[in-house]
């Protein structure tokens, strides 16, 4: 009995012992990856000392003798906080996320390298000026030294994906700022309607184009047949495993200046907060970057490259919204019978290019992917066998352009100018940038690539086999769209409509709706002057354009109804006393919701069927849009309920049957007190890391945050919008807010969803976080004696070598 005992004890010591092992283990694991802000280090090739001041936010400030240095010093402190992120990019900007997750991906990279990042990254790198080549390769070599100095202590990521990071090249940051300009809204927008257009009848597929011409609201406004659903559905869904994963991009976004006429300072206010999946790491990381005397510029920067795409230096400030241009188009070849790797142009006969790519699993397969390319770009048509069709793209990515150009310049530029002339090669993203600088000016310009090509109406897939629909070049930079301190004292975007119906190019057809427009632009003209804080209260506007426009139409339709429950009438006077703000507490914003919703269902279910209606709800660009002129009108072909062959129904009728639906709906999920019921019980948001869908490594680790209760939708100056397929559930909104001062840099403020870090265990993870859902921003320290002052961390970079 006591050698039992002895044995049961000795196996309690040896498991106690085992655990307490695991455990110091799993902490090293996690934690090992963690820096020391106040250390100093020793860097190969580095010319002079660099030093680097964090404030409590590990925003790093880093002041260097010259470019090289500086941008070494860059590429080392970036891979401090967001090595794996880095990498992750990398690796989607290449096509090799199935090296790291596995044969579900296989078809994702392949739909990757037909976009041919690299491809035309190497291009540009070697027509680059030789200043940001030097920049590029001066970040790699900083990079590198803190993998090579890492390779013991690498971020968790790495050990439980099994793998290790490969040496950075300046290739892989071009990549990065490619990747920005992958959109694919304009292409599926115009597919979805193919796939409407094959099941209804033209005069109710007419209803649903955009009517371009009864969109007043626009940003500049003195600027003078075949089916493809399944092919789409994949191009869909290869594209929404990226968004999952936080590697989605530019989307909605806002921007504004205010003249020093409007602006209690005597000088420009400048705002700016683009829309992205929030996810965490964010996309963003914050840094300021320094060399006495020559640079000096704060903002954001990519992880993996080095250059501040948003923000100020010491003469300007710029921020971006998305353009939505027209600049992706798809075709449909004809396949020579007799030779497959042939295709028909002009009445001729062209060979394909071909390349056969292999694709690394990680479990261990090789897979071969045939990838075709036409003279306009690639085809697409082998993400999904489409029997009998061989469809090609032609996309403003394959072009040439120079955005790392753009960017090096505009964080050096002084005037309207030096502005101007940064925008020239910045073609592929697209973007309305606004512009303030510190002799007072505003100005806002267009600067994107508009294909100049015959547009007749919005077709889908257009004959391949012919010159007539090709690209005839790109509208001249002098005549893209812009202002320059108009008589309004004011510029703003808001990814509406981009320039009036006299503009002689076709610019975009899938703008977001009005509504934040709208509303930006009457705060921005309700007073003679404003303030850092009214900035502040315009970014955090919840107030609903869109709702003041439709529910006058909503109250109309129930007002008179006899047969209401408490309920309902209830709810019906919830609606009629709502102010249009979409506060998370409130029922009315849920009310709304979910009659809009359920309105678009049954507006468009009975005719589509529940399959490519539940589709055509989820494009959201074309549901939107064709919802809100069905609304505003309050008439359509679509109110027609086929169900009910006897009935012709009114849009009113639409609109009760909504309400009564909706209202049954929510007394189910929160009971029958309409009081109770909050706009944030469905609508929240949570911050997720892409391995959380692991649920034990999210326990472990902490990755995520959340979920946080939101206020706002996609209709709000301050979004939390979220995605018709998986309503309420927040999913993108502001990936950044900035406000400038030009009066006084030091005045100016910022805040991101999460945290300048992104290793999990650090106290810098999600620090912002918390500021970010309550509407509070910090310091944005600019000034030498303002940066000192606000250091938590100090560490200098130190000429020499460091061994390992």
């Amino acid at each position: 009995m006591k050698l039992l005992k002895r044995t049961l004890l000795a196996f309690l010591v040896f498991l106690v012992v085992l655990i307490i092992g695991a455990f110091i283990a799993f902490k090293v694991i996690t934690r090992r990856a963690l820096p020391d802000y106040n250390k100093d280090i020793a860097l190969k090739g580095l010319q002079s000392e660099v030093t680097v001041m964090r404030d409590q936010y590990a925003v790093p400030h880093i002041y260097a003798e010259n470019e090289h240095d500086l941008y070494m010093a860059v590429g080392y402190a970036m891979a401090q906080d967001r090595l794996w992120q880095m990498d992750f990019l990398r690796r989607v900007t290449q096509g090799r996320l199935s090296e790291i997750f596995g044969e579900s991906f296989v078809n994702t990279d392949y739909l990757l390298r037909l976009l041919r990042y690299q491809y035309k990254s190497e291009k540009i790198l070697l027509q680059s000026d030789p200043s940001v080549v030097e920049a590029l390769q001066a970040f790699s070599d900083g990079v590198n030294q803190y993998i090579t100095h890492h390779k013991r202590k690498l971020p968790v990521e790495f050990t439980i994906l099994g793998y290790k990071p490969e040496p950075w090249e300046p290739v892989h940051s071009l990549n990065l700022i490619g990747y920005m300009a992958w959109d694919l809204k304009a292409g599926w927008s115009e597919i979805i309607l193919e796939e409407v257009r094959q099941k209804v009848d033209t005069a109710l597929y007419d209803e649903l184009l955009p009517e371009l011409e009864h969109q007043k609201f626009v940003v500049y406004p003195d600027s003078s047949a075949r089916s493809l659903s399944g092919m789409m559905s994949s191009l869909l869904l290869e594209s929404g495993k990226l968004e999952k994963l936080g590697a989605d991009v530019f989307d909605a976004s806002n921007n504004w200046a205010v003249s020093g006429n409007r602006s209690v300072t005597n000088m420009p206010l400048l705002a700016n907060d683009m829309h992205l999946g929030l996810n965490v790491p964010g996309i963003w990381m914050q840094m300021h970057e320094v060399i006495p005397g020559r640079l000096n510029v704060t903002g954001l920067v990519l992880p993996g490259q080095p250059l501040i795409v948003c923000g100020h230096n010491d003469s300007i400030a710029w921020g971006m919204t998305n353009t939505y241009v027209d600049n992706l188009d798809f075709y449909e070849e004809k396949i020579n019978p007799a030779d497959s790797n042939q295709y028909e142009f002009m009445g001729e006969w062209k060979e394909f290019n071909t390349i056969i790519e292999k694709i690394t699993t990680k479990e261990g397969r090789m897979v071969e992917k045939e990838l075709k390319f036409s003279h306009r770009g690639a085809v697409i048509s082998g993400i999904k066998d489409f029997p009998g069709k061989t469809v090609s793209m032609h996309w403003v990515g394959d072009e040439p352009s120079n955005e790392m150009q753009t960017i090096y310049l505009l964080n050096r530029a002084d005037n309207w100018d030096d502005f101007k002339n940064a925008l020239r090669t910045f073609q592929a993203i697209s973007q309305n940038i606004v512009y303030a600088d510190k002799s007072g000016n505003i100005g806002l310009y267009c600067a994107a690539g508009v294909p100049i090509r015959k547009r007749d109406e919005v077709i889908a897939i257009l004959p391949g086999w012919t010159d007539e629909y090709d690209w005839k070049g790109y509208v001249p930079f002098e005549e893209l769209p812009h202002l320059f301190n108009p008589e309004a004292d004011f510029v703003a975007s808001a990814n509406n409509k981009t320039a009036g119906d006299d503009y002689p190019f076709h610019i975009g057809t899938w703008y977001s709706l009005p509504g934040r427009f709208q509303r930006i632009t009457a705060l921005l003209t309700a007073k003679e002057q404003y303030s850092i804080d009214d900035m502040k209260a315009i970014q955090l506007d919840q107030y609903s354009k869109m709702a003041e426009d439709y529910v006058p139409a909503l109250i109309d339709a129930i007002k008179d109804v006899s047969d209401m429950t408490d309920t309902e009438k209830q709810a019906a006077e919830v609606l009629k006393k709502w102010d249009f703000n979409m506060n998370a507490d409130a029922a009315a914003p849920l009310l709304f919701e979910c009659i809009y919703l359920q309105t678009i269902r049954n507006l468009y279910s009975d005719e589509m069927g529940n399959a490519l209606g539940a589709r055509f709800k989820a494009n959201t660009n074309v549901s939107r849009i064709a919802t809100e002129q069905i609304w505003l009108k309050e008439k359509s072909l679509w109110t027609d309920d086929i169900v009910t062959p006897a009935v012709i129904e009114s849009f009113s009728d639409i609109l009760l049957k909504s309400f009564k639906e909706t209202v049954d709906s929510l007394i189910k999920q929160y009971g029958s007190d309409v009081l109770l019921w909050q706009w944030s019980k469905p609508h929240q948001i949570t911050f997720s890391h892409p391995l959380s869908k692991v649920a034990i490594l999210e326990k472990l680790l902490d990755l995520n945050r959340g979920p946080f209760p939101v206020g706002g939708s996609f209709h709000t100056v301050s979004p939390y919008s979220y995605s018709f397929s998986n309503p309420f559930m927040s999913d993108h909104g502001a990936s950044h807010r900035h406000i400038f001062d030009l009066s006084n840099w030091d005045n100016s403020i910022t805040v991101i969803p999460t945290g300048n870090s992104g290793i999990p265990a650090s106290p810098h993870y999600c620090d912002q976080t918390s500021l970010y859902i309550d509407g509070k921003y910090h310091a944005d320290h600019f000034s030498l004696d303002a940066v000192d002052k606000n250091a938590i961390y100090r560490m200098m970079f130190k000429t020499g070598s460091r061994d390992e």
